[in-house]
């Protein structure tokens, strides 16, 4: 196997699995906390933002973030494959990992800071109404642009095999 087809299928699996997580998220996960009382959706929330920064993760969503732009360089010599590439690469930077970091990790930061224990009642729903709907909308964000990204890669691994 060459090593550009052994980068393309670990792109896309990684690729992959980071629009999985934010379909998961999406269709399933949001909707079982969004019937939680509010201090414990904001509890539940806590403890999901902080278990998710483990190496699994970070492997696959920096991963992609890394193999995307590699694919795009080293691979720039085929240019239906480098388009669909350069595509995938721009699709993720900007809507899957700049969303993240400029908006999903703000709002886990600002709520991770957050007492639920030792706040009131009023405090805990205002807390509630300034991150979830503005996390729901950025990871549903994230979730269509991590589809597309991965629709590219596809696109790209068929046409590289067509080579």
């Amino acid at each position: 196997m060459k090593m550009e087809t052994l980068l393309l299928i670990i792109t896309a699996v990684l690729t992959a699995l980071v629009a999985g997580l934010f379909y998961a998220y999406s269709c399933s996960v949001v909707l079982g906390l969004g019937k939680l009382p509010d201090a414990e959706y904001l509890k539940a929330m806590q403890h999901i933002n902080r278990e998710i920064l483990n190496p699994v993760f970070f492997m696959s969503f920096m991963g992609t973030a890394i193999l995307l732009p590699l694919s795009v360089f080293i691979l720039r010599g085929d240019q239906p494959v480098f388009i669909l590439l350069l595509a995938a690469a721009l699709t993720y930077l900007i809507g899957v990992f700049g969303v993240t970091i400029a908006g999903n990790v703000p709002l886990n930061d600002m709520l991770d800071k957050f007492d639920v224990a030792g706040s009131t009642a009023e405090a805990i729903k205002q807390m509630r109404e300034s991150f979830e709907n503005r996390w729901n909308l950025l990871n549903n964000i994230r979730s269509v642009f991590s589809l597309i990204s991965i629709i590219l890669v596809i696109g790209a691994c068929i046409r590289y095999r067509e080579l």
